[in-house]
């Protein structure tokens, strides 16, 4: 799986700095994305040339381990990688993110409620934040959801679905049900970026890890 994604988003970001001279990614945390930044920290891109956000980021010191970007320090961005300019949730800035729209490559995970980024059943934001023609790039879900339950910063639907291709990684047999009851009507975050029809989607799955 992490061959097949790392692969995927290489050729999107390369597809990207061909046509336009730069392009943009959306990052993820959690267990599936490690081993795709250990992949693809080495491609040959123009990594000067691209720039990296996340999908959503914990409200927590950059150096703890609850922090996505943490992730991207020790996965991604070390070797070649090491050159891409990264934006953070953190300090948002609208006029900035939306410059990278459309992003030229969303990665995603999910968890076994069906959240993706931080859109997760029962925040307080959601209604908001899972319109998808919302005007809305980020938005911030407050502490006890989720696990960690500490407070986030997400982009929105709208947001992710300004993209030229969506990448979902997900593992376990538990994870590919989830996926199976969206597909099949089931009222989940993640239905919403299976079921459109605005930017492409591939679901890449493995056992176990």
């Amino acid at each position: 799986m992490a061959d097949a994604a790392a692969l995927a988003v290489a050729a999107q970001l390369s597809a990207g700095l061909a046509d336009r001279g730069r392009a943009s990614l959306v990052a993820t945390g959690g267990r599936s994305p490690g081993p795709v930044y250990d992949r693809l920290k080495d491609a040959d891109l123009d990594w000067g040339h691209v720039a990296v956000t996340l999908s959503d980021e914990r409200q927590v010191d950059v150096d703890s381990p609850n922090a996505n970007v943490r992730l991207l320090r020790e996965r991604l961005f070390v070797g070649p990688a090491a050159k891409a300019r990264y934006l953070p949730l953190t300090d948002y800035a609208e006029p900035a993110l939306r410059a990278l729209m459309p992003f030229d490559a969303v990665m995603l995970g999910m968890g076994e409620d069906g959240h993706i980024a931080s859109l997760i059943p029962g925040s307080p934001m959601m209604v908001e934040a899972m319109d998808a023609d919302g005007k809305v790039l980020v938005a911030e879900s407050p502490a006890g959801f989720g696990s960690p339950p500490v407070a986030r910063i997400t982009l929105t639907l709208t947001a992710l679905l300004q993209s030229r291709a969506i990448f979902l990684l997900i593992a376990g047999e538990a994870k590919r049900q989830v996926v199976a009851d969206a597909l099949a009507g089931a009222d989940l975050p993640v239905r919403a970026i299976l079921q459109q029809d605005r930017a492409p989607v591939r679901v890449f799955w493995t056992p176990d890890y």
